[in-house]
This record gives C-alpha cells, structure tokens and sequence, in this order.
C-alpha cells in the first residue's frame, strides 16, 4: 500500500511541530506504516498549496514583496505526483496554542478540506485537531464538517511501540530541529483550558528510549534537538543522566534545548542541580517555558492553574542564578519565559495590575527573561474551561486586551530586550530566512529565537554572525559582521 503522511503542522502546550520543527506525529506514523511494510511518503500543507493553489509554480518575490511563507517548507516530493498514486492518505492537523510563526503557516480544517475533497484516496484525520483545533486565540475551535474524513484517529502510539525511522529527513531538503518526547500529560494536570490530561494520563518516555532517539536522528543527520514534547522537564525520567549522555554520544550537537518547565519543581528539592545541568549540556539561548498564565491568584485559583506568583517568582530567581552567563552565541545561557493568557476564568482589570506588578518586580531586581508570550485562550472541547465559562471573560474583557497587551510589551519587553542583548553585542550562529521588501528577516535555531531584521536582500537559509543595532518591541535590528 501507499500511504502518504500530510503534515499540517501541530502546535499544542506539550510540544511544537511547526517548520523549522518536525514534531512526534508524523516520526512515529512514518516509521510505524514502514514497519508494516507499506511505502510512505511525507509531504508537508506546503507542498499541497504549490499544486492546488498555485499550479506548481514558485516564483521569487520582488523587491517589494515578502517571501511566501505558505509555500516555503517544500519537501523533495511533488504532490501532484505523489497524491494521485496515494492509497491511504494520513492528514496530521491541530493547533491548541495558537503562535506567531516567521516562515510557516499550520493548515487549518477550513482551508485543507476543500484541498482534498476531489482527490480518491482512503483519507484520515489525526493530529491534535482530534481534540479540537484552533489557528486564532479568542475562539472556540473550528467546527468544520469533517465527513470527508473516512476517519477521525488518534494514533496513540505507546512509548514501547514507537518505531524510530529517521529516513523521513531524507525526505526534507531544509534543516529541522527534531522535537523530541519525553512525557505525556501533566503532572499536575488540572489547568482550566489545557487538553494535555484530556489526552493522556501522564506517564514518563524512558531515559534510554530518549537518547535512542536523538542518536538515530544524529546519525542520520540531524543536528538540531528539543527535548520539548513534554509538561515538565524536570519531570523527566533521570533529566541530568539524560542529558549528559546525549552530549557524550552526539559530540558536535548545534542545538540541544528543552521546553516546558513546571516553576514547582525548579524551586523543588533537586531542582537547582537539574538546573545547572541544563546549564552545562545544553547550548545557549536555551528556555525554560514557564506556563504561569496569570500572577492574580484569583485566576490562578478559579483556573486550576499549576503555579502561584510566588512559586513563579522564586523559580525566576534560581534560572537566572545560573543561567545568565551570556554563551557563545552571544545570548544568555538557560533563561525562563513567561506564558501569559488572556480570557480565563474571573479575569478582571485587576488581573491586569497584578500581572504587571510582578513582571515590573523581575524587571527591579535586575533579572532576565528571555520572552513573555501573550495569548487569547483558545476554549477547546472538553476543557473545564469550555464546561466552567467558555468565552465569557473573553467577551468581557476583549476591548482592554490590545492596551493590556501593548502595556507589557512597551513597559517590560522593551526594556527587557535592552538587557538581554544590548546595542554592540555580536550573535554567531544566525541563518537568513525570508525577506519583507529589502529587509531579510534571521533567527538562530533555538527555542523561541529572536528575529533580526538585516537591511538589504541577503542570501537565504546561509549563516551569519550579526551585531545588534537597534530594539523593537519583541525583536531588534542587526547588521552583518564581516
């Protein structure tokens, strides 16, 4: 049989899937469906659009255009090629935290149906839209007619049964920093609006499993890895050993960084040794993505949420105590960032206060955070969230989102961003991206990188070592260092 993996691209709380990342869902399905000995080929929502949208024609932009990001991650595989030889065609889809993404675009149910309603094949839908699906935060989830779907699956494939098959990079011809899984669920487990312990109870990867893993996808090329399909690093089975031996076994790594952190168990007993551990093995520019959501503890409360300010606080403290030595590519070694939602439960002005209080407090005792991300919660099916409220607080508070919004990013982004890479600091490792009229957009590969805007039409996908000129809001400007 022919199977065909279409990735759509996935963005949940657990784990990112969206290029330059290539997520869990379409590894195990592709080594799964080889080991049963079908022939599979992976193609991406990209490759689908140049032929459906755009007749198989790429053209270059021109000095005042932007790059096409909603074709710019091209497999080697054609899809007016591939799809009508496909049997059986796997349509990977669902986004649950909706993000800004430089040069990709995740499919959406309303834009890959009509994509695929003429085409004979043996369809079926799986991904995180089995749970619901959202691009835009501030919404319910897309409630699209899925009935050209034979099926709607969840391919819960148990860490035992995970086939390792790196030969599906052999099908991609850019780089790809390979999202690595070592948990599902939550530890915890309760936040209002999360679908983690909706989709599995949680359960620890084995350390060994892991390292497996990574060696695989190293051997066959790979050079970039986040150990980041998880709630809680520090949860891990054995994350000091886990790392240690990654960095023994794969010596010349470009990119080994994690996710998730819950803030409990940084201030827990053994979470400074973990701490510095990640310090050691890890490469700079890492995050620990710290999912407080609100510093007002009557969100914090009436959402279930994992972690009170005060936790939140004191585990900033300890990250920064280690590490803020600024590394060889020029940013800090291992910094904490803050997830901020807007819309949950009893959400007030005053939610709003609180939140900026405390990060006004890292900013005067001198600390760093590498980003805040700022959301509108997207109420997904099932969630105590959808069952307790829904978007009632959306509705109520939308009109002071955009002033709440712009209050965090004017007063502490920008003067955070001054801190962290001030004017005259040289970063290494840089690739070029995309171009918007005669800048180029470039990021390292990294955790949630900073955009640098270059002046002047630069050769993409090259690396550069650049030094900082000037700040934005969230990103800054550089130029080339010769």
């Amino acid at each position: 049989m022919r199977y065909t993996i279409l990735d759509c691209y996935t963005d949940e709380a657990s784990g990112l899937g969206v290029p330059p990342y290539l997520g869990t869902y379409p590894r195990y399905l592709f080594g799964k469906f080889k080991k049963e000995r079908h022939t599979v080929t992976y193609l991406t929502i990209d490759d689908l659009r140049l032929w459906k949208k755009y007749n198989n024609v790429r053209k270059e932009p021109t000095e005042k255009e932007k790059t096409n990001i909603l074709i710019y991650n091209l497999t080697k595989n054609k899809a007016s090629e591939i799809l009508p030889k496909t049997d059986v065609l796997i349509v990977i889809l669902g986004v649950h935290v909706p993000g800004k993404y430089l040069t990709a675009l995740p499919g959406t149910l309303r834009e890959v149906i009509p994509l695929l309603q003429d085409l004979p094949m043996k369809k079926i839908l799986t991904g995180p839209a089995v749970f619901g699906t959202q691009l835009e935060g501030g919404k319910f989830f897309e409630k699209e007619d899925v009935g050209i779907f034979d099926e709607v699956k969840d391919y819960c494939i148990d860490f035992e049964n995970i086939i390792i098959d790196a030969d599906i990079i052999k099908q991609i011809p850019d780089k790809r920093v390979i999202e690595i899984e070592t948990g599902r669920g939550c530890n915890v487990g309760k936040c209002s609006f999360c679908t983690e312990p909706i989709k599995s109870k949680f359960i620890n990867r084995k350390k060994e499993d892991v390292v497996k893993e990574v060696k695989a996808f190293y051997d066959a090329g790979a050079r970039y890895f986040r150990l980041g399909k998880q709630a809680d690093f520090y949860a891990s089975d054995r994350p000091m050993e886990m790392l240690k031996e990654i960095r023994e076994l794969c010596h010349d790594l470009e990119m080994l960084q994690i996710d998730n952190v819950n803030p409990n168990s940084v201030v827990a007993k053994g979470g400074e040794e973990i701490t510095k551990a990640i310090v050691e093995y890890c490469t700079p520019g890492n995050i620990a993505a710290f999912g407080v959501e609100s510093f007002d503890p009557d969100v914090v409360k009436a959402n279930l949420l994992n972690t009170h300010p005060i936790i939140a606080m004191k585990a900033i403290r300890i990250i920064n105590k280690y590490g803020a030595e600024r590394g060889e590519d020029g940013l800090p070694k291992f910094l904490p960032g803050i997830n901020i939602i807007f819309g949950l439960l009893h959400e007030t002005k005053e939610t709003h206060k609180k939140n900026m209080e405390a990060l006004q407090q890292v900013l005067d005792e001198g600390l760093l955070l590498r980003r805040i991300n700022i959301r509108q919660v997207a109420v997904l099916p099932d969630t105590f969230l959808e069952k307790h409220g829904g978007n009632k607080f959306l509705r109520k508070n939308k009109q002071y989102y955009w002033k709440w919004r712009n209050d965090i990013r004017q007063k502490i982004d920008f003067p955070m961003l001054q801190r962290l890479v001030p004017k005259g600091t040289i970063l290494n490792d840089v690739w070029t991206e995309m171009y918007d009229g005669k800048t180029t957009f470039c990021r390292q590969m990294g955790t949630y990188p900073l955009v640098i805007g270059v002046k002047g039409r630069l050769p993409l996908k090259k690396k550069i070592s650049v030094r900082v000129t000037d700040h934005m809001l969230r990103s800054i400007t550089g130029e080339v260092m010769e």
